[in-house]
């Protein structure tokens, strides 16, 4: 664990992980221009990008003025600083003087925390917070107080999303990706101001291209445009609704299923027999259709009994297009570098395997 004060030397690193984070911490403070680093791989091959001094201290600016950080406001970095959403704790807590705690990744970070301990400000991937809601409620005093606290790097379930309207302090979900240096939209996620709709934050534009798939620019990109690969559906200007990416739309048959609307419906569905682990919806290989719509469920198979309950409730909630054709059962999802299901290798790993 590393405490960075403002304005005080850095401290010496104890472990190679604290070595990591001080080592960014020194390249900052030197001045250096340029930092390359690698994108999650959860959506295709890991790759370089090299972002500018002043791509990422624009966004720490932003960040400041969104949630209202002052100097000496106490943030918690617990993500992956290998990784855009680590680094950039580490720069905003440099270029706001805030008062950083640097703990390793961990599903439970506020674990090894003193309990008297308070944060402004910090960020979590949904495991970690769901984690915390379910076996260390009592630790929640710890992020109560905080002006924002964000949750990103995967989606947030329905059910997590209910957990977390005992979160005192304002939880947002966020949008972002490296190439524009983290979040550059956010939505809230508890309280009476929730939304289902992403807000641009100030002096970001965006649009979309013939797919209907967003694109970005704003300081944080040096005005150039992001292209992603990300359907959206505009509210107005500045808002936003996330609908799924372009890239893993199921083709079945000639019907375009967007796996994501498939899995919100399914989630419910699968609490309700018992289901806590993850899953995802994908589209697996078939030599008629193109693809076959699939659920791909971490954990043991269900008894025959609860498959066929899930499969009639689903077809109450579902098309006959998006209703899954195949269920798929692993014991152990493979993960990317930062924690989020390598949805790609399974799908390598299922391709050969039989229907259920």
């Amino acid at each position: 664990m590393l405490h960075l004060h403002p304005h005080a030397p850095l401290p010496e690193p104890t472990t190679p992980y604290d070595e990591q984070a001080i080592c960014f911490c020194r390249e900052w403070l030197s001045g250096k221009p340029t930092f390359t680093l690698r994108t999650s791989g959860s959506t295709g091959i890991p790759k370089p990008i090299e972002l500018t001094r002043t791509q990422m201290a624009a966004s720490a600016r932003l960040t400041g003025e969104t949630f209202g950080l002052h100097p000496g406001d106490a943030a918690l970095c617990c993500l992956n600083v290998a990784y855009v959403a680590g680094v950039m704790m580490l720069v905003r807590a440099m270029e706001l003087s805030l008062d950083l705690t640097v703990v390793e990744p961990a599903t439970n970070p506020l674990a090894g925390l003193p309990e008297t301990t308070r944060f402004d400000f910090c960020a979590f991937v949904p495991l970690q917070l769901q984690t915390i809601l379910e076996i260390t409620p009592g630790r929640l005093p710890v992020i109560d107080g905080a002006k924002a606290v964000l949750l990103g790097g995967a989606a947030v379930s329905g059910s997590l999303e209910e957990k977390l309207q005992v979160v005192q302090a304002p939880v947002f979900g966020t949008y972002g990706m490296t190439e524009t240096v983290s979040h550059i939209a956010i939505r809230r996620l508890n309280g009476p101001a929730r939304s289902e709709t992403y807000r641009l934050l100030r002096g970001v534009e965006a649009g979309t291209d013939g797919r209907d798939c967003l694109w970005v620019r704003g300081p944080m990109t040096d005005f150039a445009p992001v292209q992603t690969n990300d359907v959206v559906q505009f509210a107005d200007s500045q808002t936003f609704r996330w609908l799924g990416r372009f890239d893993s739309i199921v083709n079945s048959g000639g019907v375009k299923v967007v796996p994501e609307r498939v899995e919100a419906a399914l989630e419910p569905l699968l609490r309700w027999v018992g289901f806590r682990g993850r899953f995802f919806v994908c589209g697996l290989p078939d030599e008629r259709l193109g693809q076959r719509v699939s659920v791909v469920l971490e954990g043991k198979p269900f008894p025959h009994e609860n498959l066929e309950l899930l499969r009639r409730e689903a077809g109450e909630v579902l098309t006959r297009f998006e209703m899954p054709r195949r269920w798929e059962f692993l014991e152990t999802f493979p993960e990317t570098a930062t924690g989020k299901i390598d949805t790609q290798r399974v799908v390598r790993e299922l391709t050969q395997r039989r229907v259920i």
